[in-house]
């Protein structure tokens, strides 16, 4: 049984404080505190490509588990951002950049805010399906490639980071059964334009998540035969403190069984759910928790992990 081994994470070290820009954007402290939550945003430096920070995630990976390069099976990278012009894929310049053998298996998935809970899934199935036994899936999506800075609504959110989750045989999460859930003709929702910039319908986004997500999550419960609160810790997706604490009051689960943990470096897409699982993972309090990502597409996704014994 394929499962959660160890989490390698990345931050750079650069932060844009949203307290600097409170009188350019015409927001409070309170606005900062309260609502959106990130009193700061990490930027990645010019130079660093998506890549890059997934290398530096591998490195913490390695600081974290013994692993060889060797030893690995199969490797996807979860982007909507990738090097270059995405051509050619970005696991393939990870791959060399990290000196992966020859026989390792490497793909992209283009896949924004729900990404790490359907990666999850998709890198299980396809380590089982073909005997493999070590596997790597990277988040990357640095917003700051598309990112208008004078836009209140994008710029005080989005921060750059990276995350890599090893997968194994011996874990030390096991999975439940997953449940997905796509609705396209909200896509527009959070969209680059022709512009070569985010733009977001922030009202839109958060209508769609405290309508569509606590009852994906319920569902993805009553598929795994559980109930709310036998769960220790619900890890959502740090679209905005608001958006968690209004998922954890629909659900009717204290908020301190939600933790938002990203103010200090913003909303990383694909990498939130899996940076927030990393601070927690040694937290022995925590036997069962939630996983559940969406957004971008508009695109959802849950599931249960459970400590092994």
């Amino acid at each position: 049984m394929i499962g959660i081994k160890a989490i390698g994470t990345y931050l750079p070290d650069a932060r844009t404080s949203n307290f600097d820009r409170m009188d350019k954007f015409g927001m409070t402290a309170s606005f900062v505190n309260d609502k959106i939550g990130f009193t700061q945003v990490a930027k990645k430096a010019p130079e660093q490509e998506t890549s890059d920070l997934c290398v530096k995630a591998w490195e913490n990976l390695q600081e974290l588990e013994s692993i060889s390069a060797d030893d690995i099976d199969c490797m996807i990278v979860c982007t909507q951002n990738p090097d270059g012009h995405g051509l050619p894929h970005t696991s393939a310049i990870l791959h060399e950049k990290l000196s992966i053998s020859q026989n390792c298996a490497a793909f992209d998935l283009s896949l924004g805010c729900s990404g790490y809970v359907y990666g999850l899934s998709v890198i299980k199935s396809f380590m089982e399906a073909n005997g493999f036994r070590k596997g790597l899936l990277f988040t990357a999506d640095p917003y700051s490639k598309v990112m208008n800075n004078d836009d209140k609504k994008t710029a005080t959110l989005f921060g750059d980071g990276a995350t890599v989750t090893l997968l194994t045989e011996n874990p030390v999460f096991d999975f439940g059964k997953f449940v997905f859930g796509s609705d396209g003709s909200k896509k527009e929702g959070i969209i680059v334009r022709e512009d070569g910039h985010v733009h977001m319908n922030g009202r839109a986004v958060f209508t769609f998540t405290v309508r569509v997500v606590p009852d994906s999550i319920r569902k993805m419960l009553g598929k795994n035969g559980f109930a709310l609160d036998r769960i220790d810790r619900f890890l959502l997706h740090q679209g905005s403190l608001h958006i968690v604490n209004s998922i954890a009051d629909t659900l009717g689960v204290p908020r301190e069984k939600c933790p938002f943990k990203s103010g200090a470096y913003g909303n990383t897409v694909s990498s939130s759910v899996p940076m927030i699982l990393a601070q927690e993972f040694n937290n022995q309090e925590m036997q069962v928790a939630v996983l559940a990502g969406f957004g971008v597409g508009l695109s959802w996704a849950s599931t249960l992990i459970f400590r092994e014994k």
